[in-house]
Formats: C-alpha cells, structure tokens, sequence
C-alpha cells in the first residue's frame, strides 16, 4: 500500500509487525568502522576516515571489534533538525543503528530480514543515536525471541556487555564515556516500533523535500525497509517514487552506478589487535 507513491510502514499482519529489513555494514568480531557514506553519490558503504585515517574501533577487554552484526535500517532518518520528545535531543542524521544479536556473523552488505525486539536510546555529542536491537528471523534460536526481556532470559549479559561497549569504546581514543538517556535502560519492542515509524515518517519528509537534508546526499538509491518491499527505492534518489522530487529511471540509476568508483581497504590496522582494560 502506498501513500503519494511512497511505500507506507504498514504490517500485513501481527506475524509481520516487526519485521524489517538490515543492511550490515559491520560482521561481528571486526574492527573497521564501516557505514553507510550518507554524503556521497549512491550511499556506498566506506570505511569511515578520520585526519586522513581510516577508523578502526578499539578492543576493550574483553570483547573484539563489534560485538554484533551491526548495521542500519534504509528509509529511516534522525533528523539533526528535530528534537526528540522523549530524549530532548536532536536526530544525528543517519538512518537508525541496528545490533543483530544472532548466532552466525554476517557479511558486509547483506540485507537480512530482523526482528526488533527493543532499543537502547545513545547520546552522541548532544545527539539521539537509537540503537536497535534485533535478530536475524533466520537464525536458529529466532523463535524465542519477542521482546526484548527474551534477551535477558535466553543471552543473559548481553545487553549489559552492549551498553558498556557503547560506553566505552571512544575512550581510547581519548574521548570521555558516552551518555544515554533513560539511564542506559533498553525500551522494549513497542517502544522501538514507534521510534522506527517515527523516523520512517521523517525519512519520508525527506524524500519529498519537506526538510533540509542535513547534507544528506540525495543522489541516493537504498533498499526498502519493509520485507514485503524488497526492492529498490531511495534514502532520497529513487525509481519507485514517482511524486519525489528525486525519482529518475532504471537506465539514470544504473548510469549514477556506473559513474560511481568502490574501494576496500582490505589491510589489517595494528590497533585492530591491540587490548584496552578500561579500568575505574
């Protein structure tokens, strides 16, 4: 179903209510700090650079690299321009976080179908950065999975290892601890739902031009955030939409990819083995 041409968040049952689509930009166990290049032509998934360096996230003991699958659901947005009601903070400009907890490692790039089961609200220089938790529908223990208090039950620690992950893993690089809103307490999957429509609706703000992009290229094709919608439509530019200001056509986009050059680099980083004991 369809709103002005746009995909709508709707379910088409309760056995689907909570079922979207993850892009991974980072397996489990790695160090690289891979995102989805917002800025740039077509969104490519680059390693993030920094003084000219590619970025690595440290090892704090006793964990290595990501502890989960870690990625974003497409056609979400936080807007920098909107405040959140419920953290009194703005939007960092990217689609929401996502930390799928399930039991194989994923590749970078794929796009697997989760389950939400909660969210942990990060706050990031000032910003609201959600991070989701979910699960991968295929994974083997996936059934027992509804909410976020199977998590507590079924992988006890885990969400405390997540939260001090988060806490902690700028302060090698000199950085002070991060902050959370709701002192660090995960919402549970009704919560998370509703942040997900909400930031759905200011993606979709713009998609049509209703709000600045926060320098959000718009040049931009994505996958769709439903599963019943696995097909190409945008962060912005798109061949779905055709009401967007930012539609074009299969031959256009298959021209921006081919305009586009990837790369990878697929080096290791000395800091990638290196041991931080974070202590008090």
């Amino acid at each position: 179903m369809c709103e002005n041409g746009i995909p709508t968040k709707r379910a088409r049952n309760d056995e689907y209510e909570n079922l979207f689509n993850m892009i991974v930009e980072v397996p489990r166990w790695t160090n690289a700090k891979m995102e989805i290049a917002t800025e740039e032509p077509l969104n490519p998934i680059k390693q993030d650079v920094k003084d000219g360096k590619l970025r690595y996230v440290a090892n704090i003991f006793p964990h290595k690299g990501y502890i989960w699958n870690y990625g974003a659901l497409p056609q979400t947005w936080e807007d920098p321009h909107r405040k959140d009601k419920s953290t009194d903070c703005c939007g960092d400009n990217d689609p929401i976080d996502v930390c799928e907890i399930g039991s194989k490692v994923l590749s970078r790039g794929d796009v697997v179908h989760v389950k939400i089961l909660g969210i942990l609200a990060l706050i990031d220089q000032g910003e609201t950065d959600w991070k989701l938790i979910a699960i991968n529908v295929n994974d083997p223990e996936a059934s027992k999975f509804h909410d976020i208090e199977d998590v507590k039950k079924y992988k006890p620690g885990y969400l405390e290892a997540t939260l001090n992950w988060f806490r902690f893993y700028k302060v090698p690089e000199g950085k002070p601890e991060n902050q959370f809103a709701f002192n660090g307490e995960f919402k549970n999957k009704a919560f998370a739902l509703e942040v997900i429509k909400s930031t759905h609706e200011c993606w979709k703000a713009l998609l049509m031009e209703k709000c600045a992009g926060g320098g959000i290229n718009c040049r931009s094709p994505s996958l769709a955030l439903l599963p019943e919608l696995c097909l190409l439509s945008a962060l912005c530019t798109n061949v779905q939409v055709c009401d967007s200001p930012f539609h074009c056509s299969q031959e256009e986009a298959r021209s921006l990819v081919e305009l586009v050059s990837f790369s990878l680099n697929k080096g290791s980083n000395e800091e990638d083995q290196v041991w931080h004991f974070l202590g008090k």
